[in-house]
């Protein structure tokens, strides 16, 4: 008598996406460009471009989930490099600012462009694949948040303008966008949106 698989073990989904993790830093190391980049300097700069102002050290550690010294090591490195300015918090005068110097931006641009590697391999899945991929992304992005095992990310599900289900689904775009006032589907959750507002 045949036996009808049950579901296969969590324990596949981890692994498979531990694999595609590996992909990620491994093309991050590739990518070390002029400057030669760790994965967590070009963490920073990137970081460092997404936000409208300077930072403070520890809002570095924070938003990358590393520790103190590892950032500061990171963050000294940078400034040798000349990527990164420090200044002093007009706030508090004990504490630095974090920011990019012109030739950080310049090495923020190349960085953010994507990887044809990545999104050559992206290219592989269908419209329906990449749109339901995306959906059970944030999904566990946000429950590992809530459990706090990540950091808070400024992602679709968790912003005061997103207002999921609010149209027929078979439109193929249920969710709705009350910052731009616009329908849109799975396809386009955005797990990194400069204009998040926490709900």
């Amino acid at each position: 008598m045949t036996q009808v698989p049950g579901p296969p073990p969590a324990n596949q989904l981890l692994i498979g996406l531990a694999r595609l993790g590996q992909a990620v830093r491994m093309e991050a190391w590739r990518n070390a460009g002029p400057h030669n980049l760790s994965p967590l300097q070009a963490d920073i700069v990137t970081l460092l471009q997404s936000k409208p102002r300077p930072v403070r050290q520890g809002e570095i550690v924070e938003a990358l989930a590393s520790t103190p010294p590892t950032v500061s090591d990171a963050v000294k490195v940078l400034r040798k490099k000349e990527l990164l300015e420090a200044t002093r918090d007009p706030g508090d005068a004990r504490a630095q600012l974090l920011g990019l110097t012109e030739a950080g931006r310049a090495e923020a641009g190349r960085l953010t462009a994507q990887s044809e590697t990545l999104t050559g391999a992206l290219g592989a899945l269908s419209g329906p694949d990449f749109a339901a991929m995306l959906r059970g992304t944030t999904t566990l992005m946000r429950e590992l948040q809530d459990r706090r095992a990540i950091p808070v990310s400024q992602m679709c599900l968790t912003c005061r303008f997103f207002v999921p289900r609010a149209h027929p689904e078979e439109t193929g775009r249920p969710h709705h966008c009350n910052y731009v006032d616009a329908p849109f589907g799975d396809a386009e959750l955005r797990v990194s949106c400069p204009d998040h507002e926490t709900a």
